[in-house]
């Protein structure tokens, strides 16, 4: 008896607040331990470090808030724009958004007059749909979602965050700059493995991008915090 259907995972629907909730804690973990092993390298003691370690938290979960609604909110924007457009061109020329809509799918492989039946069904089923889909490459999967890309991402910063400030308040402060380095890049490791295999991309390759850049971002605060630090 053969299948009606069968299950599939894709990614592709992930990727609105996988996006945004990779980006939040990366951004987390780096910026906290970065500014915590700056603060740290300046000889600050463990009071101000932890109180510089929360306001960078807090600040940084509301910026990254704001920025991913602005940004996915600017995306919405464009696309209602793009459908108000296309919307008005169907009831203007709708004979020639037809020849328009079958000339796609002439350039995706279909013989002429397979292209203009699949093209005549699809309008007659629902015009804006198919234009959005397949002229415009809007899709429900795909399109923007401002708040959840806020939310998830000021989630995961503050989580993210949450570590190399923990980290630091446990550590005695002669070995916060190696313990927090050492923890934060263990855990961006994984972050990037983790959000790779997600994507559906390879693990390795994730891990080792994300150390690199936030290996250097570690180096480079530590030794402005060192050398403005032992200036000041």
């Amino acid at each position: 008896m053969p299948r009606l259907s069968h299950p599939e995972r894709h990614f592709t629907e992930r990727i609105g607040w996988l996006r945004a909730a990779v980006l939040g804690a990366n951004d987390g973990i780096v910026s906290t331990a970065a500014l915590v092993v700056g603060v740290a390298a300046a000889g600050t003691e463990r009071a101000p470090l932890l109180v510089a370690g929360l306001a960078g938290l807090v600040a940084g979960a509301m910026s990254m808030a704001a920025g991913e609604y602005i940004s996915v909110s600017s995306q919405a924007d464009t696309e209602r724009a793009d459908l108000a457009r296309e919307r008005n061109e169907l009831a203007l020329d709708a004979e020639g958004e037809l020849r328009e809509l079958t000339s796609i799918y002439v350039a995706r492989g279909l013989a002429p007059d397979l292209a203009r039946r699949v093209a005549e069904q699809l309008t007659a089923h629902d015009a804006l749909a198919a234009h959005a889909r397949d002229e415009l490459g809007i899709s429900e999967v795909l399109s923007a979602r401002p708040v959840q890309a806020a939310l998830a991402s000021a989630a995961t910063f503050a989580v993210g965050a949450a570590l190399p400030l923990g980290v630091a308040a446990l550590t005695p402060p002669s070995a916060v700059i190696a313990t927090v380095a050492a923890s934060s890049l263990i855990c961006l490791a994984g972050l990037g493995a983790v959000a790779a295999s997600a994507g559906g991309a390879g693990r390795l390759r994730g891990a080792a991008r994300v150390t690199f850049w936030s290996a250097l971002a570690l180096l480079m605060t530590a030794l402005v915090g060192r050398v403005f630090g032992a200036a000041v």
